[in-house]
């Protein structure tokens, strides 16, 4: 009798009702991204080892599924698909007027311990908007989570922001060496502040910087604690980290998406290519983030392209264990209905994003300029809000005609 073969540790079969759901839930939120501006693309399960090098700050080399080909190039699995966005952007998007705004649907591998009892399989669904620094950006990539989460049936979710710049000042301004900060950073990750306090205990460092480790717990919460983080910022960065994350938070309540925003002012990304804020979206019945993002304003010049990003991913398998956990039902199948109206739709509204970027930065608009720009077209294709008497297509078509008439004369 032959021996059964079954799946490899960490990785498993998705089919009949889950496959149907998870099919599903790619379609709502990628009509989410599409909404938003976004176009497609895809990038290879296979890159070479170079694009997930150490000094990306992606994933550890030895989490990565790593082989040889026929010529001896070291090759891997991809275990992120920011860092091959990246690379894509950087070498073949060369002639494109910024920002680009890209999503992609794909899945990761990480080659976890066993005992960590993780999916080393994981299916992905991001955008990644690329070629703009600023607080519109960053507050567009944030009210799009909130937007997609909630397409999926979700109601009970946050979206939990920090700053790199926040705590990074904080370990600046110990002057210990990389490994006790590097210590200290796990300890943080785990909550263990009491171990943080331990060690900071052991070294001489100012009364005013071990005060501020000692307020990191209670600077998690709504947007009041943003005022505390203030007075104990060891630093300028800390002090502009703060507030442009009011200024953001402020954008966020224009998108109406703020009941689903709170602050963590002692989180510091799980990747070492992050640069200013870093979010991750937490819901009931996983012990995981479903969505992790923030912005890596220097992650393209590791491949030749100096440009600022921002993006998220969201974790496809931990978002349905929650929708499972929750009770929320998935329809099985999606059918997005006038499909030629819906494409024309996406290419306009792409487009037009495009048109208005490029346009701006011909007559070298100011940043006051942009920032009314951005604000009037949120109002008037977000909060205006579209009747049900009429076609969406047919409404959304006029009034980008009428906001043409005004931005691109």
């Amino acid at each position: 009798m032959k021996k059964k073969l079954h799946t490899p540790e960490g990785v498993r079969d998705i089919y009949n009702v889950e496959c149907g759901k998870k099919l599903a839930l790619e379609s709502r939120l990628k009509k989410v991204f599409h909404l938003y501006g976004y176009h497609d693309i895809q990038t290879p399960t296979i890159e070479y080892f170079d694009v997930f090098r150490e000094e990306i700050g992606t994933t550890p080399a030895n989490d990565l599924y790593k082989f040889f080909d026929r010529e001896g190039n070291i090759l891997a699995l991809r275990p992120d698909i920011t860092p091959s966005i990246a690379r894509a952007v950087a070498t073949l998007f060369e002639t494109e007027n910024f920002p680009i705004r890209l999503c992609y649907a794909g899945n990761t591998f990480i080659n976890h311990s066993s005992y960590r009892g993780r999916l080393k399989e994981n299916t992905q669904l991001g955008a990644e908007l690329i070629g703009v620094d600023s607080i519109e950006a960053d507050a567009e990539m944030l009210a799009m989570v909130v937007d997609g989460l909630k397409k999926t049936g979700l109601k009970e979710f946050q979206v939990s922001i920090g700053h790199v710049d926040f705590i990074q000042s904080l370990f600046e301004a110990t002057n210990l060496e990389d490994e006790q900060k590097e210590e200290i950073r796990t300890l943080i990750a785990n909550r263990n502040f009491f171990g943080v306090e331990e060690i900071l205990d052991h070294y001489e460092i100012a009364d005013q910087v071990k005060e501020a480790f000692h307020q990191l717990p209670e600077l998690t919460g709504g947007p009041e604690i943003l005022a505390d983080a203030g007075r104990i910022a060891p630093g300028e960065a800390a002090r502009l980290a703060v507030e442009r994350l009011r200024q953001i938070y402020d954008l966020l309540k224009i998108y109406g998406v703020e009941d689903h925003v709170t602050f963590d002012l002692s989180m510091s990304g799980s990747y070492g290519y992050y640069t200013g804020i870093i979010f991750r979206a937490y819901t009931y019945g996983t012990g995981d983030a479903v969505v992790r993002g923030g912005r890596y304003d220097h992650l393209l010049e590791k491949f030749g392209k100096k440009t600022p990003s921002i993006g998220f991913a969201i974790i496809l398998d931990e978002l349905m264990s929650a929708l499972d956990r929750q009770k929320i039902k998935v329809r099985k199948w999606l059918d997005i209905p006038e499909l030629d109206q819906y494409e024309k739709f996406v290419n306009d509204w792409h487009y037009f994003l495009k048109d208005v970027a490029a346009s701006l930065k011909k007559e070298n608009a100011s940043d006051g300029t942009i920032k009314q720009i951005n604000i009037y077209v949120l109002k008037e294709f977000y909060m205006r809000g579209f009747g049900e008497e009429v076609s969406f297509y047919a409404q959304f078509e006029q009034r980008l005609k009428e906001v043409k008439a005004v931005l691109l004369k």
